[in-house]
Parts: structure tokens; C-alpha cells; sequence
């Protein structure tokens, strides 16, 4: 059929090449993006959508793209691995105590900005209840991939740092669910109905991620892999399997990925380092490609008419609806107000609320173009104003929190056949167990330090050997002493030689016990 053959234009290895080509040269730019944006305080957010912009119908690119759909499935994939992402490096006892917070924020804050949102929406801007609703619960998440990024570069209390991270993992689960229903054709459902399937998928959704991240934890500790480069991938496997098995479940997957990412994350794997850079990498990717998208499918020659009511509606948000979720939510838990003011400030939006904006346009809901213009308005507007003045307003409120010692970096490789582990362990600029002899490590009978790599060079060091910033150790230990060890080189790394005296042991025993270095 030679007609239909070129009417199809069916995919050469040319247009292959073409592709390929493209795609690097966006992920050049974009990774050089990151530089930028990261020395003039810009949010990445907004370079990668200008990348997008420069790219569509109204850029050099002029490249038309209008499928919603394919870009809210791609959208929902990259959410599922910056989740994933998030969640292996969020440490579970700077969360433990703002959990009960965060979940708060994440639920009864949602709601107090959805109303408030909502009805500013409708009487301010003139939107049908349907639409002010969908534009209320929109705009009413916070957005993991800004908050992660931003958060790790400012140094806060690890309550507020806490606080902010679990809300922005737990929040798009409930919001999700929100937009899906008021985009549904028919009468919006009461509230009580929506409050009973929100907490249903929500249980649904926390029982199968603590499940699958328990499971995957056990056995990536008793299995030993055939080559250290496939845990990174069993590790993404696993949290990308709980998000599948949550949806298929009718719960919520966004937060089955979460909770088993962070369970994952918490767990001492082996090999943990390569596998947080391999999920760092995967989730800057799935930044750039999701913010690219949006660039590409937002057509800002229409955009015109809906600033104003943009810049209304998130005026609304920043300084009415976010201050008071959080003044409500919080209100049991006695949090100074310097902090609630940073909390307010803190909820940034990003691409989430652009991804789910596309759920009304793919049912098919009046308006929904306008929606998506106006939340596409709203992100931009505000990341570009919120996301810079973040440290600012923290050193104004005194909140900015000192630097301790930097934590080691301990990778663990299973010995199976010896009933062993292999702990290469890298002293950075900040350890305190800089100055401290290998003697003064007091590690647990069974474990012992057999190597030193200083300066490139290699040596067996002996008792008396001091250790300094940049070595790299070899440790090894036994199966039952594995975890002991480690725990006692962090304190140490913590708090130098006087780790047992300060508390430290790193092995649950006291001050004076026999391996407490004291």
C-alpha cells in the first residue's frame, strides 16, 4: 500500500536519529539549566517550562502539541518517580515526629484551602461552582518535586523541613481524588461520600506502600544481586510496583509509592549510595521531561485574558487560603507562629497542579481550557515570587538552622557466601571523625577496619592509625554485628570521640557500654 505508507510517514531510523538528537540536546540545556538556576536562586521549574515555551507553536520550535491526555500519563509516570525519589531520601526520624502534623496539613488543610479557593473563585472571578471547585482543589497541592528541591538547599529545623516534605507526599493522593470527582460528568457527590472514598483510598493506598516497601526491604537485605547495578533498579521496580498495585487496588498509588519509597529509604540497603544517585538522576529526568511537556502544550498567545483572574486567585491562596489551612490544621499541635508563617509561605506549587489541571480537558468539562490557563498562570506567577524569598524569609524569622556534622556515606555490599558485609565508608568535609584514631573506633567484636585509601594511595592501617577528611574506609563485618557497626561509625561520625559520653553509641546501649567508646 504505497499510498498509505506515505500518508502514515511510517518511523525511519532517520527520524530515529532526529529524535534521539533532539531529546539530548534538551537534556544538555536543561542540565545546564539546573546550573543557572541554581546560582541565580530562579526556580528550575521555570527555565525547563520556558524550554518547553521556546519549543511550541509559539516559540523558535514551532512545534503544535495539544494532546492532554498523553501528557497527563506522562505527567502521572514522572509524579510516580519523583515520589519515589522523594521518598527514599526523606529520613524517617526527622518525619516520626511531624507526622501527625503533616497529615493534618495534608487533610484538613486541603480542605480549608479547596473552600476558601473555591468561593473566592466563583464570587471574585465569576466561575460556575463546578469550575471554581476543580481550580480550588487544583492549586490546593503542594508539589513534591518544588518542595524537595527547595528544601534541601535551605536549612531549616527538621520539624518545619519535616512537616513540609510529608505534607507534599501525602496531599496528592486527597487532591487527585478531588479533581477526579468534580470532573465528572453528573452532580458533584456530597461531601460526606467524597470524605468516605478519600479515606478509604487513602487506607487502601498507606496498607499496600507499607506492605510492598517492607517485602522489597527484606528481601533486597537477604538476596544477594549478581551485580551492585541492579538494586538501583530493583529499588525504582519496587516503589514504581507499589504505585501499580495501590491503583489497581482503587487506592490511592501516589501515596502506596511514598510510603514505600520511604520505607526503602530507611531500610540500609546494600549499595545505597549509587542507588540514591540513580534515583536522584531519575527524578531530575522526570522533571525536566514533565516541565518540558507542559511548556510545549500551554499556548500563551490565549493566556491574555486570564492573568488578571490568575494573579487574583493565587492572591487568594498565597495570603488567605494557605495561612488559614495551616492555622486550622495545626491548631492542636501548639507550633510556634514563626513557623506557621514559614509554612504558609513554604506551600509551593509546581508542575502537579499544571498536570492535574489536564484532568478536566480529557473529560471533557466546560472551560476546562480556561482552568488550565489560569492554574498554568498561577504556578509560574507565584513559584517565580515564593520559591526565591523562601531563605530570605527564613533568615528574617530566625529559622535558618546551623549545619551539624555531616553525616557519613556508608555503602554496603553483601558478602553471601562469607556471612558477611563489606562497608566502604567516606569521611566528608564536617565529620567529627576527623582526628579520631581507628582504635577510638571501639567497633563491635566481629567488625573490623582493614583499609584506608587516602590521597589515592591504599594502606592497612594500624590501631594508632588517625583518620582524616576525604578517607575512604573498608570495614568488615559479620551478619549479626552489620548493623551495629554501621550504627557506631555514624555516631562516631556524629560525634567524634566523645560519641558514647554524648549519647551516640550507635549500638542501644547506654554511655558505659562495653562498645560505647567509653
Amino acid at each position: 500500500m504505497p499510498g498509505l505508507a506515505r500518508r502514515e510517514q511510517p518511523l525511519t531510523v532517520h527520524h530515529l536519529n532526529q529524535l534521539l538528537l533532539v531529546c539530548s540536546l534538551v537534556l544538555l540545556v536543561a542540565v545546564a539549566a539546573v546550573r543557572i538556576s541554581s546560582r541565580s536562586g530562579l526556580p528550575s521549574l521555570l527555565v525547563y517550562l520556558g524550554i518547553g515555551i521556546a519549543m511550541g507553536q509559539d516559540g523558535v520550535g514551532n512545534v503544535h502539541f495539544n494532546n492532554a491526555e498523553l501528557t497527563q500519563v506522562i505527567g502521572y509516570a514522572a509524579l510516580v518517580v519523583i515520589l519515589a525519589e522523594g521518598g527514599l531520601g526523606t529520613k524517617w526520624k526527622e518525619i516520626k515526629p511531624a507526622l501527625p502534623a503533616a497529615t493534618s496539613l495534608a487533610l484538613v488543610g486541603i480542605a480549608v484551602s479547596v473552600g476558601v479557593t473555591a468561593t473566592a473563585a466563583h464570587y471574585l472571578i465569576g466561575l460556575e461552582w463546578r469550575q471554581a471547585l476543580i481550580i480550588g482543589a487544583v492549586v490546593s497541592s503542594t508539589d513534591a518535586a518544588a518542595v524537595f528541591s527547595v528544601l534541601r538547599k535551605v536549612p531549616l529545623p527538621a520539624r518545619v523541613t519535616g512537616i513540609l516534605e510529608a505534607e507534599s507526599g501525602f496531599n496528592d493522593a486527597p487532591v487527585v481524588i478531588l479533581v477526579v470527582a468534580f470532573s465528572t460528568a453528573g452532580p458533584v457527590e456530597h461531601w460526606y461520600v467524597l470524605l468516605g472514598e478519600i479515606t478509604l483510598e487513602l487506607a487502601i493506598g498507606a496498607a499496600i506502600g507499607l506492605a510492598v516497601g517492607w517485602l522489597g526491604s527484606w528481601g533486597l537485605r537477604h538476596v544477594a544481586l549478581p551485580a551492585s547495578g541492579l538494586y538501583p533498579i530493583a529499588v525504582m521496580a519496587i516503589a514504581v510496583t507499589a504505585y501499580a498495585a495501590g491503583a489497581l487496588a482503587h487506592g490511592s498509588g501516589f501515596l502506596a509509592v511514598y510510603l514505600a519509597a520511604m520505607m526503602l529509604g530507611n531500610a540500609k540497603l546494600p549499595h545505597w549510595p549509587a542507588t540514591r544517585g540513580f534515583a536522584e538522576g531519575l527524578g531530575w529526568i522526570a522533571q525536566i521531561g514533565m516541565f518540558v511537556l507542559l511548556g510545549v502544550l500551554v499556548t500563551p498567545h490565549e493566556m491574555g485574558d486570564d492573568i488578571v483572574p490568575a494573579l487574583v486567585i493565587g492572591l487568594v491562596l498565597t495570603m488567605v487560603a494557605r495561612p488559614l489551612s495551616v492555622v486550622i490544621s495545626l491548631l492542636p499541635f501548639r507550633i510556634p507562629w514563626q513557623e506557621q508563617t514559614l509554612l504558609s509561605w513554604a506551600g509551593l506549587r509546581g508542575a502537579v497542579p499544571i498536570i492535574l489541571a489536564t484532568i478536566p480537558m480529557v473529560s471533557g468539562i466546560a472551560e476546562s481550557r480556561r482552568i488550565f490557563n489560569i492554574v498554568f498562570v498561577l504556578v509560574v506567577a507565584y513559584t517565580l515570587i515564593q520559591g526565591p524569598t523562601l531563605p530570605w524569609l527564613a533568615r528574617k524569622l530566625r529559622l535558618g538552622e546551623s549545619e551539624g556534622a555531616a553525616d557519613l556515606g556508608i555503602e554496603s555490599a553483601p558478602l553471601e557466601r562469607l556471612r558477611g558485609h563489606l562497608l566502604s565508608v567516606a569521611i566528608p568535609e564536617g565529620s567529627r571523625m576527623h582526628g579520631v584514631e581507628v582504635a577510638e573506633l571501639r567497633m563491635p567484636s566481629g567488625a573490623a577496619v582493614t583499609l584506608v585509601v587516602r590521597d589515592g594511595t591504599s594502606f592497612v592501617p594500624l590501631p594508632t592509625t588517625v583518620l582524616r577528611r576525604g578517607d575512604e574506609l573498608l570495614v568488615v563485618a559479620t551478619d549479626p554485628v552489620r548493623d551495629a557497626a554501621e550504627r557506631r561509625l555514624r555516631a562516631v561520625g556524629q560525634g567524634g570521640k566523645l560519641a558514647g559520653w554524648l549519647g551516640l553509641a550507635g549500638n542501644g546501649a547506654g554511655p558505659h557500654s562495653r562498645h560505647s567508646g567509653q
